[in-house]
């Protein structure tokens, strides 16, 4: 079982990241982080709150410092497709603040939230003023578009089942807190999320979740799952 996880508290690094995806407050150096720190505000959103949505243009990015968000788009027929799951350290609005052109998803809380907002004038200061700072940033942005072509891949590669197996996985990796008993995934998706960030029904990800707990994989209650073998996860999507 998984035991090197990263302990966060409100972007404070005590540990090297495996890679950059939503930690990029952590990989900045004390001076850095500092810098960035005085040019924004703190701001909190409660549960359900919208950060941001599609279609919108806002002058700042966000850092998150506390709390997870999930990043979704609409369709045609008004369903919503989940994106992406972010906590502590992550850097939302970039490309906004790269291509100012309106927001390309919503944000929203998946709890009460703690961020940092940062003008784009001021973010973008800080970008000239640490060149080290503006390599992380496309490593970031790099790492998500691989990130986005996984996922195009994993939709035609995988069922239902090995859809939501990869995502546990993700979520276990990212965010899962050490019990006795497994890694508990810390972020309060409920079934409806989790179906749109598959691309499946809400009645085959309550079937695939079924089909971990008959194997002893995982538990599940309200907004609330345990990871018992994540190795077994993993072998199931490789």
């Amino acid at each position: 079982m998984r035991t090197d996880r990263v302990e966060r508290s409100y972007g404070v690094p005590r540990g090297e990241p495996e890679r950059p995806v939503g930690e990029f407050l952590t990989l900045l150096t004390e001076p850095e982080r500092a810098d960035l720190m005085r040019r924004g505000r703190r701001r909190e959103w409660d549960r359900d709150e919208t950060v941001c949505t599609e279609g919108e243009r806002t002058d700042w990015v966000l850092v998150l410092l506390s709390g997870w968000v999930k990043v979704s788009s609409d369709t045609a027929r008004g369903s919503e497709v989940l994106l992406a799951v972010r906590g502590p350290g992550a850097l939302l609005g970039e490309l906004a603040a790269i291509d100012h052109q309106p927001r390309s998803a919503t944000v929203t809380a998946l709890e009460r939230l703690t961020a940092l907002v940062v003008p784009v004038a001021e973010f973008t200061a800080h970008l000239e003023a640490n060149g080290r700072v503006s390599f992380l940033l496309m490593r970031l942005l790099a790492e998500r578009l691989r990130d986005a072509d996984r996922k195009r891949i994993e939709f035609g590669a995988h069922t239902t089942t090995g859809r939501v197996a990869t995502r546990l996985v993700e979520l276990a990796e990212r965010f899962g807190q050490e019990t006795p008993t497994g890694l508990r995934v810390a972020v309060p998706l409920s079934q409806d999320e989790l179906a749109g960030w598959t691309g499946a029904s809400r009645e085959a990800v309550s079937k695939a979740l079924g089909v971990l707990r008959a194997y002893g994989w995982i538990t599940t209650g309200r907004r609330q799952i345990v990871v018992h073998d994540l190795d077994a996860l993993r072998s199931l999507v490789s």
